[in-house]
């Protein structure tokens, strides 16, 4: 009997398997034109890994840990430079040249963490300066929450349990925000508040995707019933079972 030999051409996971690389670094690959485009299916020929540059060379080229969003890149730098940094000013150290976008997801630019962290920390303070004025040494409660990376709800309890100072626009010194990141009780209890929200939100993710799969089965026992002229999508499923696998070991994965 004649077997039938299995495709001869590469899916984008296959690719990324064999190269060693994760989806997002095969991602930026392309866009950087270290590996060919895939043809009009988006499949590759079985010969396109020895067309490509070795997995640990574009590893290297774009580093271990996925790039992000100027909103979080924002954060990132606020976090280090205990500075009220904006989305603003992560494009105004790009049109700088202080900063390169590494690509782009969803059409918006993403960055690489370990860009971030090179970044000089006077060059941050001299675009978030030029930005505030004479309002650099004060911050208001969201900027606050930035800077300290908490929930604002968490900083406003605290802000308000400390009566913290306020001026007259309601905005808060800065050398008072810092203060409150030294102090260890403080940053336990928000640890504890970050993990608490981080499980709600993955149980919530968890009970979204169970009730999705819940509703697949529904709909393949329908078919199998005859009570529906057409099946549900078997791709469906698998997007969401790994979702919720996703969203199972969030927690874990928490501080």
């Amino acid at each position: 009997m004649r077997t039938t030999n299995p495709r001869a051409d590469l899916g984008f996971r296959q690719l990324a398997g064999i190269l060693g690389l994760a989806p997002w670094q095969l991602r930026l690959a392309l866009e950087h034109g270290l590996v060919p485009a895939p043809d009009a299916d988006g499949r590759w020929p079985a010969g396109t890994p020895e067309r490509c540059p070795g997995g640990a060379q574009i590893i290297e080229a774009f580093g271990e840990e996925p790039p992000i969003g100027a909103g979080k890149a924002a954060a990132r730098l606020a976090l280090r430079l205990a500075l009220d940094v904006e989305r603003a000013d992560i494009e105004v150290l790009v049109a700088r040249g202080d900063l390169t976008v590494a690509g782009r997801y969803r059409r918006h630019p993403i960055y690489l963490l370990r860009d971030l962290d090179a970044l000089d920390a006077g060059v941050v303070r001299d675009v978030v300066a030029t930005r505030k004025g004479p309002l650099l040494d004060s911050v208001d409660a969201k900027g606050a929450a930035l800077v300290l990376g908490w929930p604002k709800g968490l900083f406003d309890d605290i802000a308000a349990e400390r009566s913290l100072p306020a001026d007259q626009l309601g905005r808060y010194h800065l050398a008072d925000v810092r203060a409150l990141a030294a102090d260890g009780a403080l940053a336990e209890r928000a640890r504890a508040d970050l993990r608490h929200r981080a499980l709600a939100r993955a149980r919530r993710d968890e009970e979204r995707h169970e009730d999705a799969l819940r509703n697949w089965m529904l709909r393949c026992t329908a078919y199998l019933d005859r009570a529906a002229d057409d099946p549900p999508d078997p791709a469906a499923a698998g997007r969401t079972l790994r979702a919720l696998r996703t969203a199972r070991a969030a927690p874990l994965d928490h501080p």
